[in-house]
């Protein structure tokens, strides 16, 4: 039985990090601690936990250097955009306190003679929040901090790949103030996670990852009749319609698809662009994908890191080969990009054209630097398209009309639609899936409605 984490830095292949797994015992010390911890923290007044929350993301922000460098190394980011995940990390939780007065504020009905009747949001209790490699964290913080500020413990969980990121988090809010055990971090295995699942004590589970992860969750969980929130895969797809601003959209939607090496659950994955603009749209975009400098993640001049895992750039080689097999035509010639290698991390980014439903690579995860672009006829042709997905993520659309755009995006089976950009978490929105993307929320005052329960006062004041 594996006791120890080992995180491999996709950069040159070597031990980054290396942690013990926690034990079975040191797993009933953290949620007896979170237990006891979680009473005394829900009756802090919400100012005080905003206050502690601020002071917490002060700290976190001064780190930035050291943060976005040790993410570097962990998952691969490129070292000159690692830094904007802490600036999001700070944009989000800032947000959420700056609203958690108004959203976590009673509700009082409207008044009624001889009652007072309002309806109150409590905290759950103990959250566990399982966050993923690829935004470490701003997966994480859509969950930590809302649940903390609502008034609950939270254990987090993260990803083997990234491990010093639960660790610095929970660094932070404890230097900041924060009573000793409502927040902790645990480094488990897959086991040991599902056995914490079905614990007791636990009363909420925020799961950011696959698909197979998600109904992972759901099953230890089943019978609980506790909540779960699960951001799960996604396939999403942009729209180019003919009255769209090319450059604008060519641009926007090849960073949708490429950023991050393409390991984003929001990312472009599919792109179907009206016939009227596809040859140029197909020529800029090549263009554009040609300037990527697939390097290590440390260097400054790299644009493009390695993916996470040599068998996940190889799982990407294989959609697209197979694609090509299948009819597709493959614009960028690897031998472009001097580190790509079969059988390594550092895989040439892919434009695929002749592309359609029958292929893999538009209709399951790629989570890599690839992206299919078809012709489309008309906004019927590429609504069906879109919605001919088991994803419901994100989706995005480029046009000049934005009332036809919303027309057409209230017709998109999808959790947030764009309109001339994608790829974005706006705090105040609600963040969510549907179909096999997830369900639940987080983010927004709707957020706050999954990390607390409703509990009615009803009160006859005249006897």
């Amino acid at each position: 039985m594996r006791t120890r984490l080992h995180c491999i830095s996709p950069i040159d292949g070597s031990v980054y990090v290396e942690r013990p797994l926690a034990s079975a015992a040191e797993i009933a010390r953290a949620l007896e601690r979170a237990e006891r911890a979680q009473h005394e923290w829900r009756r802090t007044p919400l100012a005080e936990r905003v206050s502690v929350t601020r002071q917490a993301l002060d700290i976190f922000a001064g780190r930035e250097d050291q943060l976005a460098e040790e993410l570097c190394w962990m998952m691969g980011r490129p070292i000159r955009y690692a830094p904007g995940e802490i600036r999001g990390f700070v944009e989000r939780a800032s947000y959420m306190a700056d609203i958690a007065s108004e959203a976590l504020a009673d509700i009082h009905l409207p008044e009624k003679p001889g009652f007072t009747r309002l309806i109150r949001r409590e905290p759950l209790g103990l959250a566990l929040v399982i966050a993923p490699w690829n935004y470490p964290y701003l997966t994480a913080v859509n969950a930590v901090v809302p649940a903390l500020l609502a008034g609950n413990g939270v254990l987090l969980k993260h990803s083997a790949q990234t491990p010093l990121c639960a660790e610095r988090m929970v660094e932070a809010f404890v230097e900041a103030g924060l009573p000793e055990g409502v927040f902790q971090f645990l480094h488990l295995s897959h086991a040991d996670t599902e056995l914490l699942i079905q614990s007791p004590a636990i009363h909420h589970v925020a799961f950011t990852g696959s698909v197979a992860g998600g109904a992972m969750v759901e099953r230890a969980a089943a019978g609980r009749f506790i909540s779960t929130g699960l951001e799960l895969g996604g396939k999403d797809p942009a729209y180019v319609r003919a009255d769209a601003d090319l450059a604008q959209a060519v641009a926007t939607a090849i960073d949708g698809a490429f950023f991050n090496s393409g390991q984003s659950c929001c990312g472009i994955e599919r792109i179907y662009v009206h016939a009227d603009l596809f040859d140029d749209f197909v020529e800029q975009s090549v263009a554009l994908v040609r300037q990527y400098r697939l390097g290590r993640s440390d260097d400054p001049e790299t644009t493009l890191g390695p993916l996470v895992r040599a068998d996940v750039a190889d799982f990407v080689r294989g959609q697209v080969a197979e694609a090509v097999g299948q009819g597709a035509r493959a614009h960028i010639d690897p031998a472009e990009f001097d580190l790509d290698r079969a059988g390594s991390a550092y895989l040439a980014p892919q434009v695929l054209t002749d592309v359609n439903h029958s292929m893999r690579v538009m209709t399951e995860e790629s989570f890599g630097p690839v992206v299919g672009i078809q012709k489309v006829q008309d906004d019927e042709e590429a609504l069906a398209l879109m919605n001919d997905s088991q994803y419901g993520l994100t989706a995005a659309i480029f046009s000049r009309d934005a009332e036809v755009a919303m027309a057409l995006a209230d017709r998109v089976e999808t959790g947030t639609v764009f309109l001339n950009r994608c790829d974005y978490l706006d705090p105040a929105l609600a963040w969510t899936g549907i179909k096999k993307s997830g369900r639940g929320c987080t983010l927004s005052r709707v957020g706050y409605e999954h990390l607390t329960r409703p509990k009615s006062f009803h009160f006859k004041t005249q006897l």
